[in-house]
């Protein structure tokens, strides 16, 4: 009874910390029942000291520490994927410090630091899979929801780079890196076939994987996974039309994926296959509410062939590789009665050279370039019943890149990496991207990083070229955004076992592209705002191990994003974040993730501003004893069945999007 009182008290108190602390009170007297000394040794735990020792690749393109690094890198495992039931790229990427995400029901967009223009597909971000880029050559997208194009299972780690890394990535990389490690056939060690259903969207998924290492060294793996959702029947009003009404099996979703790796001695191939059909119960792009039939569908192809080797007693690393990729956009729509099929298909193809020099004792020198040739982008749009509109565009860019960085370590205590950037292309000529870090071990347990870069990225060809003499017209002159960031990192292991963060940042950015109205026609055009966007904010982190297997992560964040003298649209104040993993010690083998995450309130486009609100998540999973490589696990999305909104797009009827309710699914993994 006391315990009761006490959780409607602090609710009811409605401060972050008190509404994080009451929610996640219940739970945590359920799993701090363990018992001294309680081991967990099948569940690989490593504590805080080895954690941060985990080599990452994304924060320069070759492998160091996360302490060396000069980022504040993030790490996710597939340990904590498995542990909190994590279901896109999206929802790990949320349990992060100052991620925010949003949804409309057709695609999943990431917010970092305070930014994310509602529509804007993630342009800002720059995805990777093994270092290939994954941003599509029409629209820029970062796709991290359903639409990513690899199954979340097949991830070995999650490296985010919360920094502009336009110096070594060149384009899109202006408000973070997502870089995406995969597993090998040696991680897999034969088959796994897994099965899952949830409730609420009816949804069935299913994964095979092959994988395997050969005695001659050489390592394959090959996976296939589907999805098919019925979707729920919602809910939605439709602005100035003055339509609502529930949508009726119009929220389907179908996803088809295919991964396959090789490697043998220093070449390694990736091929990538993603094709996701989302149905449209929203009317998005203002078209007709409430009909049948009109979808978004993304596919997606990347591959590339890599070489990587050392030379020169070692004292060289060359990395060699081609690439090539394929996006597919399609969107059929019902606008006045009239059938209507948007596409926006692109293909490019491109080769990087990168050569890591250590023969200068105490340098890292990098040197590298690449290019990117987008062969065919094409944007089309087709009216069935009134030909006459159909628009038919076609353009083609050239990207050519060079690097350079040296990673000099001054003494055992201080380092300094420098690096510099020139990015090439017909549209917006030349342009400089600078990186610089000083690192400083004060001590073996105090580390400090001040960073600085400059990142830009140049318009898509949507943005630029995309006319069609009714919703919007081109505009060719756009020029490249720009973003300066600074920061400082403090890192303090106190334990092995616990690590504790505090990051003070700004970032400045200029020369946006947003949607506007062009003076002549009056119709939609992207523009140059011609207002920066001036970032403050600190974040505050714990991670701490213990010795049974139970594992805490927790963060603040507090940001401020302004342009004008106006919050941004979309930019909570406040992010809260915890994420509690522990053995539950009366049932052998049973494991138990729990998240809990504070969203302050967001400004909208109408200049309203969404409730905050605290979402919770609950993951169990067990292996089976009666069935060897048998895996079970049962997780409660929205736990609490919080109501919450996010933000529209100026392209929505809808001005907010109520996000779904509480989601259960159960799921089953075979391992032989």
């Amino acid at each position: 009874m006391h315990i009761d009182m006490l959780f409607e008290q602090l609710y009811k108190q409605k401060t972050p910390a008190a509404m994080l602390y009451s929610k996640a009170l219940l739970l945590s007297l359920l799993f701090t029942q363990a018992i001294p000394g309680y081991a967990a040794k099948d569940l690989e735990q490593m504590n805080i000291e080895e954690l941060m020792n985990i080599r990452v690749v994304g924060a320069a393109k070759y492998e160091q520490k996360q302490q060396q690094a000069a980022a504040a890198v993030s790490v996710i495992t597939r340990k904590d994927i498995r542990t909190y039931g994590w279901r896109t790229l999206n929802q790990a990427l949320a349990s992060l410090p100052g991620i925010h995400t949003t949804y409309d029901y057709q695609y999943e967009y990431l917010g970092t630091r305070g930014f994310s223009q509602p529509g804007d597909f993630n342009s800002r971000v720059l995805i990777t899979i093994n270092g290939n880029r994954i941003n599509d050559a029409t629209y820029d997208q970062g796709p991290t929801g359903r639409d990513f194009p690899l199954d979340i299972d097949l991830i070995e780690r999650i490296e985010f780079i919360p920094w502009s890394g336009s110096t070594i990535y060149g384009l899109n990389a202006m408000l973070g890196v997502v870089n995406i490690i995969t597993r090998k056939g040696a991680d897999v060690k034969g088959a796994e076939l897994s099965a899952s259903y949830q409730t609420a969207e009816i949804m069935p998924q299913e994964r095979v994987t092959l994988g395997k290492q050969f005695e001659n060294g050489a390592d394959a793996l090959i996976s296939f996974s589907g999805l098919q959702s019925r979707g729920a029947n919602r809910f939605f009003e439709f602005g100035d039309s003055g339509i609502s009404g529930v949508a009726h099996h119009m929220d389907g979703e179908n996803v088809k994926q295919m991964f396959a790796r090789g490697s043998y001695g220093p070449l390694s191939f990736d091929f990538i296959y993603g094709n996701r059909k989302k149905e449209d119960p929203t009317g998005a792009y203002l078209s007709d509410p409430l009909l049948l039939g009109q979808f978004q569908r993304d596919r997606r192809l990347n591959a590339q062939i890599q070489y990587n080797d050392n030379f020169a007693n070692d004292t060289l690393n060359v990395l060699g590789r081609v690439f090539l990729g394929q996006y597919r956009y399609e969107n059929p729509a019902i606008y006045g009665g009239e059938r209507t099929l948007s596409t926006g298909p692109s293909d490019w193809h491109g080769a990087e050279l990168r050569l890591l020099s250590t023969a200068i004792t105490d340098h890292k020198l990098m040197f590298g370039v690449e290019y990117q040739n987008n062969t065919d982008i094409k944007q089309t749009f087709q009216n069935f019943d009134n030909p006459v509109q159909n628009v038919a565009l076609h353009n083609s860019v050239l990207r050519i890149g060079a690097y350079i960085q040296d990673e000099w370590r001054i003494n055992d205590a201080l380092s300094v990496t420098a690096g510099l950037r020139y990015d090439h292309n017909k549209w917006i000529d030349s342009v400089f991207s600078p990186r610089g870090g000083l690192i400083w071990q004060a001590s073996p347990k105090v580390t400090f990083k001040a960073l600085y870069s400059r990142s830009h990225r140049a318009p898509n060809s949507f943005e630029r070229n995309y006319s069609d003499g009714t919703y919007q017209v081109a505009n060719p002159g756009l020029q490249s955004e720009m973003t300066d960031t600074a920061e400082i990192v403090a890192d303090y292991l106190p334990l092995p076992s616990m690590n504790l963060r505090a990051t003070v940042y700004q970032w400045d950015m200029h020369n946006i592209i947003a949607a506007g109205v062009d003076p002549i026609s009056g119709l939609s055009q992207y523009q140059q705002t011609g207002k920066s966007v001036l970032a403050k904010g600190t974040e505050l982190s714990l991670d701490k191990t213990w010795d049974f297997g139970g594992r805490l992560r927790a963060s603040y964040g507090l940001q401020n994003a302004e342009q004008h003298n106006s919050h941004l649209v979309n930019s909570p104040y406040h992010l809260g974040k915890i994420n509690i993993s522990i053995p539950i010690p009366l049932i052998t083998g049973l494991h138990a993730g729990y998240e809990l995450q504070y969203y302050g309130k967001r400004k909208t486009l109408d200049g309203t501003h969404t409730d905050s609100y605290v979402l919770a998540n609950l993951n169990l999973v067990t292996n089976v004893p009666q069935v060897k490589g048998l895996e079970a696990s049962l997780s409660i999305y929205n736990l609490f069945n919080e109501n919450y909104l996010h933000p529209a797009a100026d392209n929505n009827w809808q001005n907010t999007f109520w996000q779904p309710g509480r989601t259960v699914r159960f799921r089953m993994d075979y391992r032989f």
